[in-house]
């Protein structure tokens, strides 16, 4: 790390007295703002200190919010929905006071799968990638081979949700015509590597970590599924944030200059040194560099392509504030564990939902929006979901039925 970057770290133990906060996050680019807010000072100007864990799992990552090891979270988007209704795991109230980034996530497959489909579309064209995939997936189904195996990062993330919706609406069963797992982001190129998974949905900068490597190539942009959708948020417990309301107001403070911080293109170098050092992600700054750029090198020795919006973490998006928790994002994600069969009750899910994205702690610390968000959510087969009547989706998209291919 450069000198004038160091400069910019603030020293981790400041003489006045600050009231401390322990959070928990995995190393993706996406924990900037959480690290930026440590490091540059916005949390101090808050009388905060943040004491940052790294985790290498969003199961260690959850399980520590939950039992109280960790005042607040780096997490999954449609986690906290998740553990409201204690799927597969003990049941908390787990709140989204602030949204922390949208977008990011890639689909990357190995070497010999890219290969395999040949032709396809664009990395943001997933009608036509998905068509390619089919092909390989039906060609394999009858030379009698396994099924291909994709891997998420967690059965309740945006990835999973990501990677069976692609999947369904190209003509794939995700649970009938390939086999689906999870490998923590960290491990995910190392999976790769050793063949035990075909593709994987994951977010920056492992995709592009398993393109430096030779062993993967970018098949999509998952941005071109859902357009403009949270990707991590942060959680933390209904008990916290009412016993310790100015804590969280001053958290939220310091995560607004950190995001408007980092979405200025010319502190771009500064947090990719910031993001590349070991105790944060530990990867080549140039590889941080192009996720936060939006630059996406699909191949070894490939032109770099340029995504507008690949990921943002400050602002105005297409549906509102990008930091602004939104109920038509809860109750999409709630609606996806409904049709995947994660759960069961669909009004103790889209209760869940409301519960956990509601903007109540984030509008009482910066206002409500000038102007009402959208209550939809797009994604690319224009299937439009709204968050007034999130029923009549799910009666439209059920789970698919076998056969598949």
């Amino acid at each position: 790390m450069s000198d004038s970057v160091l400069d910019l770290v603030r020293p981790r133990e400041p003489a006045r007295s600050l009231e401390r906060l322990r959070i928990g996050f995995i190393p993706l680019v996406d924990c900037a703002p959480l690290v930026v807010a440590r490091d540059l000072g916005f949390a101090e100007a808050e009388g905060l200190a943040l004491d940052l864990v790294r985790e290498t799992s969003w199961a260690n990552i959850r399980d520590r919010i939950v039992l109280g090891h960790f005042d607040a979270a780096h997490l999954l988007a449609p986690m906290p929905v998740a553990v409201r209704l204690g799927i597969g795991h003990l049941e908390a109230p787990i709140v989204v006071p602030w949204v922390l980034n949208h977008g990011g996530n890639s689909i990357a497959v190995s070497a010999a799968l890219c290969a395999a489909i040949g032709e396809r579309g664009g990395i943001e064209d997933p009608a036509a990638v998905g068509a390619a995939l089919r092909r390989v997936v039906r060609a394999r189904a009858e030379r009698g081979e396994p099924p291909l195996t994709l891997a998420s990062v967690h059965p309740f993330s945006c990835h999973e949700h990501q990677l069976r919706y692609w999947l369904a609406a190209s003509g794939v069963d995700p649970d009938v015509d390939v086999r689906l797992g999870v490998v923590p982001p960290p491990y995910m190129v190392d999976a790769m590597t050793a063949g035990m998974v075909d593709g994987a949905c994951v977010g920056a900068p492992w995709p592009s970590l398993s393109v430096e490597a030779g062993v993967g190539r970018i098949l999509l942009s998952t941005g071109a599924l859902w357009p403009a959708t949270p990707e991590k948020v942060l959680g933390v417990r209904e008990q916290f944030a009412e016993r310790r309301p100015e804590a969280l107001a001053a958290l939220l403070r310091a995560l607004d200059r950190a995001g408007a911080w980092i979405e200025d293109p010319a502190n771009r170098p500064a947090l990719a040194a910031l993001l590349a050092r070991p105790e944060v992600v530990g990867v080549a700054e140039a590889v941080v560099m192009r996720s936060l750029s939006g630059e996406i090198v699909p191949a070894p020795g490939a032109e770099p392509v340029r995504l507008a919006d690949f990921l943002r973490f400050h602002g105005m998006g297409p549906n509102g504030p990008i930091n602004r928790p939104r109920l038509a994002d809860g109750l999409w994600f709630s609606a996806q564990m409904l049709r995947w069969g994660q759960f069961a009750d669909r009004a103790r899910a889209f209760a869940a939902a409301r519960a956990a994205f509601a903007p109540t702690v984030h509008d009482a610390v910066f206002g409500p929006p000038a102007t009402a968000p959208s209550d939809e959510v797009h994604p690319f087969d224009g299937a439009v979901f709204s968050a007034a009547a999130p029923e009549d989706w799910l009666d439209r998209h059920p789970r698919p039925a076998a056969p598949g291919v």
